[in-house]
């Protein structure tokens, strides 16, 4: 019981970012520059802006979406305002954002390899997400896709 809680605890995607990927990436930096930690506070401005970008936006997207985190309760509604008038995915660039800043904090190109890789998961899930939200709201979802790009406003 305990270890099924613990490992549902553990596969929670802002767990995964903001607490198992920090600490993945400072342990393998210790032991590759053998206990000598690079830190570049340029970073830390983006895994701010990531974390708090992410929290934000969920908090704004519940109040006027409805739902809860993730899809585990779907939201009632389509919420097209706030950031989410620039990208479809606010919260899941918050974890990007997030992931790049770790790369530029410990200067480490294993946190840009994780960067990666959560970068590919997060795209897949978009896809997953989106799916869903065209079967729940349909033709006003579709619309909503043709005006707001996933990534990037106005480029991707």
């Amino acid at each position: 019981m305990r270890s099924s809680r613990l490992l549902r605890w553990l596969s929670r995607t802002p767990v995964q970012t903001f607490i198992l990927c920090p600490l993945l990436v400072v342990a393998f930096e210790l032991a590759w520059q053998r206990g000598r930690l690079v830190i570049m506070p340029a970073g830390f401005a983006l895994l701010a802006w990531g974390y708090l970008q992410y929290l934000l936006v969920g908090r704004f997207r519940n109040r006027l979406g409805g739902g809860g985190p993730g899809f585990g309760v779907p939201p009632d509604r389509i919420v097209e305002d706030g950031p989410y008038r620039y990208v479809r995915n606010p919260m899941y660039l918050g974890h990007l954002i997030f992931m790049l800043g770790l790369a530029l904090t410990f200067a480490s190109w294993f946190a840009l390899i994780l960067f990666a890789a959560r970068a590919l998961w997060f795209h897949r899930r978009v896809l997953e997400d989106e799916t869903h939200l065209q079967e729940m709201f349909g033709a006003a979802y579709l619309d909503y896709q043709r005006r707001v790009k996933r990534w990037i406003p106005g480029l991707l």
